[in-house]
């Protein structure tokens, strides 16, 4: 299933940019850096339950905010992206 999880963490202290970088290195085991702090993640529903846990694990829940949207298997209808995309797309083969 696509997600795409986008957070909010802050930094306002160290603790804040330390639990930013963590986040963020989660995200990328799983999916594909969109924006700043957007990833489009192709995950099964065990690496879900993984996903979720290690964002609670890491972030405060207090201050910080995670956001998952659920796109389903198709999500290639519900994608639609105008400009600059990255050099990878999330789902799509990759030549090297």
């Amino acid at each position: 299933m696509m997600l795409v999880v986008a957070y909010d963490v802050d930094t306002t202290d160290r603790a804040g940019a330390k639990r930013l970088r963590k986040v963020a290195q989660l995200c990328e085991r799983y999916g594909v850096r969109v924006q700043n702090s957007v990833f489009e993640v192709l995950v099964d529903p065990s690496q879900l339950v993984a996903l979720k846990a290690g964002l609670e694990r890491i972030i405060c829940k207090e201050t910080d905010s995670v956001r998952l949207y659920r796109l389903g298997s198709t999500y290639r209808n519900r994608i639609e992206v105008l400009g600059r995309t990255g050099p990878v797309e999330t789902g799509e083969p990759l030549l090297i």
